[in-house]
């Protein structure tokens, strides 16, 4: 590399966008909510921006406010003080016109009506808010209020219930010694340990517990059913139940398979994660921009959502003190700026009202089945075939449908829900993954649970729907829907049913470990009990 200093010519082509098309291409991306937030924002920092206040549904009153050029024989001169003349009193108001220029714009005062009905809709605003929920450190330390606790229990009480995280359940995953002194004494470590425990005793049951072993075995009570199998369940035995290793606990507890499983039913009415009810549930507002509805004549037609959306329009105070040529030069440019802003915003608002009817009502074309029919219906659909049936680049189409909301017959969708990806079937045709997904569901449901179908069965099934998929995608899909391998599916009780062993709960150890045997040993090698194995992407334990 040749280092040196000297100055040349280069000519370049670069492309940059101006600050128009920036702000086009911004305003095209924000959905309702963002956007009427934007319009706000604009108003408030261009005065040559402005609202139109007057409401249609309301009847037009009278402006109470005289017209600024209007001439009357009744009028009279200002004054302000009568024992000398107004001159001065009008050269005064003329200063404020040009400092103040806001609280003379030629605008429509607001009607007694317009005002009330205002106040009111705040008013309604602030009732409506809801209140801050109560928090997990609130309910706890309400409870331990209602107690009588020494001030130092109480202190280390606070201490280890503000380590607790609702989002993480309200397990306490700290320690006590980090919540001690560097200096603490085996004394102190012992009253941390009483605090952790009453602590552990409040409301909800199963708060502040370290681990989930901890956590269940405190929400266990002497008069549940099954209590003396689900402790031993939860002590020794979670991970079997994980991985549906039922005959293993069988050959270990001598519980008969059936016991198990009625245990394991009571197991799921406990709470693994006790304090995530405190946690806070943010559900976010959803505003369709576009709604569609069928026509008479049987198409669907895409109506953007204009009544949220405020009318705009430029200041008329500014654009005749603009034309009439009073202002000095910096105000002119200053007056031209924001003239300019205020128009660029007009425009990009209804640019982008253009440019989502178009995208939206293609979107609507090509996935008619999926209006008609329901969403086993929907179609694979890319944005380049929206962008090149719109006429648009494919990142248009993408701000376009980004974060808004369509309001159907069937219900209100994202925009993007409707670009999905496919294959091909047997036939040629274009099959969208939306639909193997849902026939995936369907053969899963419908499968003998004392024999589930493994990975590579599932895409045999699949297959006799004309429908061809790889192994590695079904897993993937598998996984995805939360639907567990085929080792985990499997319902134990119908396997005992099937071979007629039906041991009493409490047989002995010898038919314990034979019957035991004979059902775990093909379990823990993957097989599905017939001599064929399992490949569905689970590991074997």
């Amino acid at each position: 590399m040749r280092l040196s200093f000297g100055l040349e010519h280069r000519q370049l082509q670069v492309q940059k966008l101006a600050p128009r098309m920036i702000q086009s291409m911004e305003i095209l991306q924000l959905p309702l909510q963002e956007l009427q937030e934007r319009i706000e924002q604009e108003l408030v920092e261009n005065p040559a921006l402005e609202l139109q206040e007057r409401d249609p549904t309301l009847p037009d009153e009278p402006d109470e406010r005289e017209e600024p050029n209007a001439k009357s024989v009744d009028e009279k001169p200002l004054v302000v003080d009568e024992s000398h003349n107004n001159a001065d009193d009008f050269e005064r108001l003329l200063n404020l016109d040009r400092e103040v220029p806001e609280y003379f714009e030629e605008t429509t005062r607001r009607s007694a009506s317009r005002i009330e009905e205002d106040s009111e809709r705040a008013h309604d605003v602030i009732a409506n808010v809801a209140e801050r929920p109560e928090s997990l450190q609130d309910y706890l330390m309400h409870q331990l209020g209602e107690l009588d606790v020494e001030p130092t229990m109480l202190a280390l009480c606070e201490r280890i219930i503000s380590t607790l995280d609702p989002k993480d359940g309200g397990y306490f995953r700290a320690s006590l010694r980090d919540l001690m002194p560097a200096d603490a004494t085996p004394d102190q470590l012992q009253q941390a340990e009483k605090a952790l425990v009453l602590v552990q005793s409040l409301d909800p049951p199963g708060i502040a517990a370290r681990d989930l072993r901890e956590c269940l075995l405190a929400q266990l009570d002497p008069d549940m059913l099954f209590y003396d199998e689900l402790k031993t369940l939860i002590t020794s035995h979670l991970e079997d139940l994980r991985d549906n290793r039922l005959p293993l606990i069988h050959k270990v507890t001598g519980y008969s398979i059936e016991t198990i499983q009625e245990a394991w039913d009571e197991l799921r009415k406990l709470n693994p994660k006790p304090g995530a009810k405190f946690g806070e549930m943010f559900v976010p507002t959803v505003t369709p921009d576009v709604s569609v509805e069928r026509g008479e004549d049987g198409h669907y037609k895409v109506n953007v959502d204009d009544s949220r959306t405020p009318t705009l329009h430029i200041s008329r105070y500014y654009r005749e003190r603009l034309q009439s040529g009073t202002a000095t030069p910096e105000e002119r440019e200053y007056i031209k700026r924001k003239i300019n802003a205020a128009q660029w915003l007009i425009e990009s608002i209804e640019q982008r009202r253009s440019t989502l009817t178009k995208v939206a009502q293609a979107i609507v074309d090509h996935q008619t089945k999926f209006l008609d029919n329901g969403p086993e219906f929907i179609e694979p659909l890319k944005m380049q075939q929206i962008a090149d049936k719109v006429g648009v680049h494919v990142t248009t189409v993408s701000r376009a449908v980004d974060d808004k909301y369509i309001q159907t017959p069937r219900g209100i969708f994202a925009l993007k829900r409707f670009f999905v990806g496919g294959t091909k079937s047997d036939e040629g045709e274009d099959v969208a993954w939306d639909i193997i997904r849902i026939r995936l569901q369907e053969i899963v449901d419908k499968e003998d649970k004392a024999n589930p179908l493994s990975d590579d069965e599932l895409v045999e099934e699949l297959k006799k729907q004309n429908l061809v998929v790889a192994r590695r995608t079904v897993t993937k899909y598998r996984q995805k829907m939360d639907i567990p391998s085929s080792r985990q599916r499997r319902d134990w009780t119908k396997v005992a049913s099937a071979s007629g062993a039906h041991a009493p709960p409490h047989h002995s150890q010898a038919a314990a470990a034979s019957t035991g045997a004979a059902v775990a040993a093909p379990a823990a090698h993957g097989s599905n009990g017939h001599g064929t194995a399992h490949h569905d992407g689970a590991p074997t334990t």
